[in-house]
């Protein structure tokens, strides 16, 4: 059995949910599938996928070798490029993830440039308000606002954004603006609800001081947080970039900012070091250039 050859045909079934699909993708017939699966399981000695009359699942062997298989795949690929010269010139398929709102302001509009420059180079965007894992998740680069703990990723700082407390002057001039952090206790909160926040906001710069809001309304998207801000429906906390346009224009108007947190990092992280391809480096080297000469990040 190629064992190289069973990897992709197990990858395949993984990611398309079903051996018809994995079929179709590999343009093999739905029986070789099969037994190249059948096959794969006998040499390892454990069931990789649950296969019912609807569905086929991974095991949990199954995902544990589905990680496995990615990794090997992307060091075989990555060898091959490296011996057709993509350590030389960017190649192939960049994968690239960013917070939901930071990536379609900042890094899309990056990335587009970058993939106009480099037409061997296809992109694919992660937009994702939790911090992705590089390795696991086949990302080549990702966008972190955050402080980061010690790891093996390289990571390149860019700029930094401030967590602020906002709301639109109407709702000020009817509820009045809170003097202090623990004033918010009596005001109308508006809260999202992604990984990076949390209903203890935190004020000071050793966060000293400690408010657990009670949001009226929680929402999971940013957008529809700030939409329901500008109408005058209470105040939130964001981070600046995200309502920076709105704070220039005066739609929105920042409060507390003598009370403030430091501002959080924000870095460009990637996970190969000078051995990366082309297409990283690149890349890299473009956004990092771009960030840093942007005003809303610095």
């Amino acid at each position: 059995m190629d064992r190289w050859q069973a990897m992709k045909v197990f990858v395949q079934v993984a990611d398309g949910g079903g051996f018809a699909e994995a079929a179709r993708r590999l343009d093999m017939s739905a029986p070789a599938v099969t037994r190249t699966i059948a096959a794969l399981e006998a040499r390892i000695g454990a069931r990789l996928f649950i296969r019912t009359t609807r569905v086929v699942k991974l095991t949990e062997a199954g995902s544990r070798y589905l990680l496995d298989c990615r990794r090997i795949l992307a060091d075989i690929d990555e060898a091959e490029a490296a011996a057709a010269g993509s350590f030389v010139t960017p190649t192939g398929t960049l994968t690239v993830s960013a917070p939901v709102m930071f990536g379609r302001m900042f890094v899309l509009p990056i990335l587009s440039e970058y993939l106009q420059r480099n037409p061997a180079v296809t992109g694919r965007v992660l937009l994702l308000d939790r911090i992705t894992h590089i390795v696991d998740e086949g990302i080549d680069v990702a966008v972190r606002i955050a402080h980061l703990p010690d790891s093996g990723l390289r990571a390149i700082g860019v700029g930094h954004v401030r967590r602020v407390v906002c709301a639109a002057p109407a709702y000020f001039a009817r509820h009045g603006i809170p003097a202090r952090p623990e004033a918010l206790a009596g005001h109308t909160v508006i809260a999202a609800t992604s990984a990076w926040t949390s209903l203890d906001w935190r004020f000071g710069r050793a966060s000293e001081i400690s408010v657990k809001v009670s949001p009226r309304l929680s929402c999971n998207s940013n957008e529809a947080v700030i939409t329901a801000a500008l109408e005058g429906w209470g105040l939130t906390r964001l981070l600046s970039y995200q309502v920076a346009p709105l704070l220039a224009d005066g739609r929105l108007q920042v409060v507390l900012s003598e009370f403030e947190e430091p501002p959080l990092p924000v870095h460009v992280v990637h996970s190969e070091g000078r051995n990366a391809a082309a297409k990283v480096r690149s890349f890299v080297d473009f956004a990092v250039e771009r960030l840093r000469a942007n005003p809303l990040i610095n």
